[in-house]
């Protein structure tokens, strides 16, 4: 009995020190890719940064094109779980629209990374990446639709005005990740932009935007999003309300 307790308390902690060593190989592949590309990232470089030697990189990595698919879907998964939670949690198309919005927000505010990678990847120029057409249908594809489906939602019920869906979705997408990945807005701007204060300020900004170009009722729209923007997150998937009371998207109780 003592002899398979210890053996099985060994196995935890090999799986527990595999587990590490794959997360700081992924962290350190994340900060390569995004600061060189795929290009000019150095498989000896991410190695050293996660301190682990090169035979264990490759052993957990073939190659570095399948490290990099590894850091896309390590994102795109997390980006994917938060957004489709946020999608379940409204009770209203109004509400489900602005979680989205905010989730969307908040996963690419997570690193400093991750608008140059996904930029990188996505930008013009890059249609052979080994990784799009996977990406877009594994991932975007059935995000986009979900948020079709809410904007259609919201204009059959009277509470969204009454836009084209496929032309307003990409303009929130736009008004939710040019923050991060334009540089003549890092040009503009002074002070660490992932700052507290400033993710704090451009998130509200952000569902503030979305709000009174998409809601009949404008200023119920406007205060919706100021109490979804200030909601307290718990974890990278869980919103919770702060403690301002909820209204819907006609200013009334919750």
């Amino acid at each position: 009995m003592r002899k398979t307790s210890i053996a099985a308390v060994l196995s935890r902690s090999r799986i527990r020190d595999s587990e590490a060593s794959r997360s700081a190989i992924l962290a350190a592949a994340l900060a390569e890719f995004a600061g060189h590309g795929l290009a000019g990232a150095r498989m000896d470089a991410i190695a050293a940064a996660a301190r682990v030697n090169k035979a264990l990189l490759y052993y957990y990595f073939r190659s570095k094109d399948e490290l990099h698919a590894a850091v896309l879907d390590e994102f795109f998964q997390r980006l994917r779980a938060s957004i489709e939670h946020a999608l379940d949690s409204g009770s209203t198309a109004g509400e489900r629209i602005l979680l989205y919005a905010r989730a969307h927000f908040d996963s690419v505010s997570e690193s400093r990374h991750y608008a140059r990678l996904v930029h990188d990847e996505m930008s013009a120029g890059r249609d052979d990446s080994p990784h799009m057409l996977r990406i877009v249908d594994q991932y975007i594809r059935p995000i986009a639709m979900r948020v079709l489906d809410v904007l259609r939602q919201g204009i059959g019920s009277g509470e969204f005005r009454d836009v084209d869906p496929v032309q307003f979705a990409p303009t929130m997408a736009a008004a939710i990740v040019t923050y991060f990945v334009s540089p003549v807005v890092k040009r503009l701007r002074t002070g660490d932009p992932y700052s507290p204060e400033a993710i704090g300020q451009r998130r509200a900004a952000v569902l503030d935007f979305i709000a009174a170009a998409l809601f009949v009722n404008r200023a119920a729209g406007i205060k919706l999003a100021a109490e979804v923007a200030g909601r307290r997150i718990r974890g990278s998937d869980s919103a919770e309300t702060a403690t301002a009371p909820r209204h819907d998207a006609r200013g009334r109780h919750k």
